[in-house]
């Protein structure tokens, strides 16, 4: 371990083989951190948290402090946090709230200067945050989303994953797999080709998720009557799929479309 002589390291923290502290950090008790990951300057990493392997933490990043709800009296909760992540500069990352709640971040994912990671969020694998993208509580990020820079999450939302939240957007509902969307509030413009095309989703896959779109999005139709419709008539290839599965576990309700005839 290297551990600089300003930082504060508690005797209870465990920390792995390679783990380095930097200048003036912080440490707590219960704290666990796997083996090549690298602390920074002034960080301060509490609570009941867990962090992975050959992750790196930059300069005032604040990991596991107390959530960010009135509900929350001091039970033991916690956060966890996979192997590979990058947590750039000043980024808060809360654990859950109530007793046993967690917050859980996956493997390889990038979070930039100044994201916020609430209380009791689900952030899976390979997930981009752009600098200042702020997550509310219960809010869950599937596989491979990108949240761009200054984008407001609200509580309980689902984004779905492969998808694509511009900059600036408001998110109040629940965002599919496989779209991109923007706006005041966020508003679904249509597939992520891009993203698809390099996760080798075949033309096919694409060309029915493309038709499956313009009936939920386009069509003017209710999000129930779309979803019998694709059901009834559409392959069910694993992303077509995995988009019906999502639509029938939607609470808060699909984002809807950019289009202003959409009812």
């Amino acid at each position: 371990m290297d551990i600089h002589k300003t930082a504060i390291v508690s005797g209870k923290a465990k920390l792995a083989v390679g783990v380095s502290v930097g200048p003036y950090s912080v440490i707590s008790d219960n704290v666990c951190i796997g083996s090549g990951t690298k602390i920074g300057t002034h960080c301060l990493i509490e609570g009941y948290t867990t962090i992975g392997k050959n992750c790196e933490i930059f300069t005032g990043a604040v990991v596991g402090s107390k959530p960010q709800d009135l509900k929350f009296s001091g039970e033991k909760s916690f956060l966890e946090i996979g192997d590979n992540n990058v947590i750039r500069e000043y980024c808060t990352l809360n654990p859950g709230t109530g007793e046993g709640g967690k917050t859980a971040v996956g493997s390889n994912c990038l979070l930039m200067a100044y994201s916020h990671v609430a209380h009791d969020c689900l952030i899976g694998n390979k997930c981009i945050f752009a600098n200042c993208a702020t997550l509310a509580g219960h809010v869950t990020i599937e596989d491979m989303a990108i949240i761009g820079g200054i984008v407001a999450v609200h509580q309980f939302v689902r984004v779905g994953k492969l998808s694509i939240i511009g900059g600036c957007s408001k998110v109040v509902q629940d965002i599919p797999p496989y779209s991109t969307c923007d706006g005041h509030p966020a508003r679904i413009y249509g597939l992520n080709l891009l993203g698809l095309r390099r996760h080798n989703v075949s033309k096919d896959s694409i060309g029915l998720l493309d038709s499956a779109f313009k009936i939920l999005f386009n069509s003017g139709v209710s999000a129930k009557r779309s979803l019998e419709k694709i059901e009834k008539e559409f392959i069910r290839t694993e992303e077509i799929s995995y988009l019906a599965d999502f639509i029938k576990k939607s609470e808060r309700g699909l984002s809807r479309s950019c289009r202003k005839d959409k009812v």
